[in-house]
């Protein structure tokens, strides 16, 4: 009998979750385009936070690998498991334990998605801010997990500044708490934070209290074109130089357009950089930060669109939730990488991002996060092509290197998950690397825990 059937077979036996052979959608996220596939012994789809507990448990005492998974949207192949062991889906834990929309706060399983947590806050005049992409697929569990951020991060914050408490299984299978509905809790370490953004390689997140804020009464957006990435970039650098309180400072490039133009709610100039920003608050606020917005976009700009009708606005915001899939639609294959660099830096990135593509003659384009000087380069490829599939790989190596010499960092909100622990080291340096190596030493003993990741790994 193989080992992969005794595990399965063994897991089945001792654990109340189900246990299933591995399927290819357990091995795999959205780095599969670039070509990278595990393999599993088994999945496990626990149905409470107790039996992911005694899935981890199992492993643990048998010396088997555990890889939790989210809703599987990450690029950085932080739920792919790499050399076997067991998938700890999360998909089952999908209650609201608790919501108190008095007190701002609700408590969700892993396994509810951005856009259920979004939708229950809205439907009681609160707002859940983080708005990372795929937000009806991927689960908050995951979105914790890599502190994933999104266009209104800008003014709101990532996923980890409304996290107040983590419920996770710990090695050796034990189920713990840190924080909680609490406004302030400052007698430990920072436990909560470790746990935001670890990748698995900590603990498995089963549960996370979740603070919320009053939905704000209006919310305009205000988009500006301009000729090319420099004139969009200094247009940037006044919106953020200014101090005014815009919610959320996007960007996209001429080659992000031409490929994303389908559904756009207004007509686009050709091959302009394009900048949505967005006004929020009070109505009578709204209304005094879109004219400054727009008075300090249109100071050059080639053109404005400043959508009011709800259902304008609705349609932007759509679209934009929809470029990475428009994008990814042109060639089959894509390798996207999310650096973020010091915001004076933002037009040198792009424009250095770009020419890595040229010069290994793969299609390039950029959009994200300007406002947090998040780029999300991105290189198209045929999936058929092995040439171009290599190419693939090297460009984001090249990027990671871009990153680190504008005094960057290699991932601004996908994580670090299998394809940049390399790059982790040279970021940290040896005395940072190994404090960090400690802090998954003393969490994991046995590096069972989703290994490979996270982890700084000396070139």
């Amino acid at each position: 009998m193989s080992a992969v059937v005794a595990v399965e077979r063994d897991l089945r036996a001792a654990v109340s979750a189900d246990i299933v052979s591995p399927s290819a959608a357990y091995l795999t996220d959205q780095t599969e385009a670039r070509g990278l596939s595990g393999r599993a012994d088994a999945v496990a789809l626990p149905r409470s936070s107790e039996e992911a507990a005694e899935v981890v448990a199992w492993c643990y005492a048998h010396g088997v690998a555990v890889v939790p998974r989210g809703g599987g949207t990450g690029y950085a192949g932080g739920a792919v498991p790499l050399e076997g062991g067991v998938v700890l889906s999360l998909e089952r834990l999908a209650r609201v334990r608790s919501f108190d929309p008095t007190l701002w706060r609700m408590e969700v399983e892993a396994g509810v998605t951005t856009a259920n947590v979004r939708r229950i806050a809205r439907e009681s005049g609160l707002l859940f801010a983080p708005d990372p992409g795929a937000s009806e697929q991927s689960q908050i569990g995951g979105n914790v997990a890599t502190n994933a951020g999104g266009p209104h991060a800008y003014k709101y914050g990532v996923t980890g500044a409304w996290v107040t408490g983590v419920e996770a299984v710990v090695a050796p299978g034990e189920l713990v708490r840190v924080g909680g509905p609490l406004r302030k809790d400052v007698a430990s370490y920072d436990l909560t934070s470790l746990f935001v953004a670890s990748e698995g390689t900590l603990g498995v997140i089963t549960s996370v209290w979740l603070q919320l804020t009053p939905a704000p009464e209006a919310a305009w957006p205000v988009v500006g074109f301009f000729d090319g990435v420099r004139a969009g970039c200094a247009a940037i650098e006044r919106l953020i130089g200014s101090g005014l309180p815009v919610a959320a400072i996007e960007y996209l490039d001429g080659e992000t357009m031409r490929y994303a133009a389908a559904g756009f709610p207004t007509e686009i100039p050709d091959g302009a950089f394009c900048v949505i920003t967005e006004a929020d608050g009070s109505r009578d606020e709204a209304a005094q930060v879109r004219a400054d917005a727009v008075e300090l976009l249109g100071e050059d700009a080639t053109s404005l669109f400043t959508p009011e009708r709800p259902e304008e606005i609705a349609a932007l915001w759509r679209w934009r939730d929809g470029v990475a899939l428009r994008v990814d639609a042109q060639q089959g294959g894509k390798a996207s990488e999310d650096i973020a660099v010091p915001l004076d830096r933002i037009a040198e990135g792009i424009e250095e991002s770009l020419a890595i593509g040229e010069r290994l003659g793969l299609d390039a384009c950029s959009w994200g996060h300007a406002g947090d000087g998040n780029l999300h380069s991105t290189y198209l490829f045929s999936r058929d092509d092995p040439e171009a599939v290599a190419r693939a790989t090297q460009v984001s190596e090249e990027l990671f290197a871009l990153a680190l010499r504008l005094g960057g960092t290699i991932s601004g909100e996908h994580g670090v998950g299998a394809v940049k622990t390399r790059w982790l080291a040279q970021q940290l340096g040896p005395k940072a690397s190994e404090l960090h190596a400690a802090i998954k030493q003393a969490f994991d003993p046995k590096d069972l825990l989703n290994p490979g990741k996270k982890v700084p790994v000396s070139s």
